[in-house]
């Protein structure tokens, strides 16, 4: 999976309002980040490496398995396969969307 389509499939999960309603990112190291702003109407999803409330950090391959429904977030944190830093309360919201 590449950054693009990536961010293309993040960018039609979250749509126009995900009820996110922080910024967040993802942070995949060299492949890139892809950032979610769920403050702003209509929300928006970029490769920008702003700051963000919570950041997500996660290799590309589990993004694409939680992408495809084969990693749920909560599992994949329990077993260390992503890592949340900032606010934790936006990491647990990101559940609805993804």
């Amino acid at each position: 999976m590449s950054l693009e389509s990536a961010t293309q499939a993040i960018r039609t999960k979250v749509g126009a309002d995900s009820g996110l309603g922080a910024t967040l990112k993802f942070d995949m190291g060299a492949d890139g980040v892809i950032v979610i702003d769920g403050k702003s109407t209509p929300n928006t999803v970029s490769n920008d490496n702003t700051d963000t409330e919570c950041t997500v950090g996660i290799s590309m391959d589990n993004l694409q398995a939680m992408l495809d429904g084969n990693l749920d977030p909560a599992t994949g944190f329990m077993a260390g396969k992503l890592k949340v830093s900032g606010d934790m309360s936006v990491a647990m919201r990101l559940q609805r969307v993804i």
